[in-house]
């Protein structure tokens, strides 16, 4: 393959075994009253988006996570992904999924 070729490839990141990889929320600069916090003060959040799913846990049905939910994670074994400029992709175990976001239809 020629040096032309090969930077035109996406890389893309692949969770492998009980892991998801979660496209973290931005941390928030407002509280829930409307205070505007100092720049170098953030309310840390835990939640985020899925953005793929290895094939384990996609198999799995103890496990209803599917790509583009949103979750709840606990952050402590979550493993940060250096891939893009904001460091917002982390890979998780999904035992560290606590919740899934889901619209109830009425």
């Amino acid at each position: 393959m020629n040096k032309a070729r090969k930077s035109e490839l996406l890389e893309v990141v692949e969770p492998i075994g009980n892991r998801v990889l979660i496209r973290k929320d931005e941390d928030k600069k407002t509280t829930k009253g409307g205070i505007e916090l100092p720049n170098n003060i953030e309310i840390p959040t835990i939640t985020g988006r899925i953005v793929a799913v290895s094939s384990q846990v996609d198999r799995d049905e103890d496990y209803p996570i599917r790509q583009y939910n949103k979750v709840l994670f606990n952050p402590k074994n979550a493993i940060p992904v250096d891939f893009e400029g904001d460091n917002r992709l982390f890979v998780v175990p999904v035992e560290d999924v606590v919740a899934v976001f889901r619209r109830e239809e009425q």
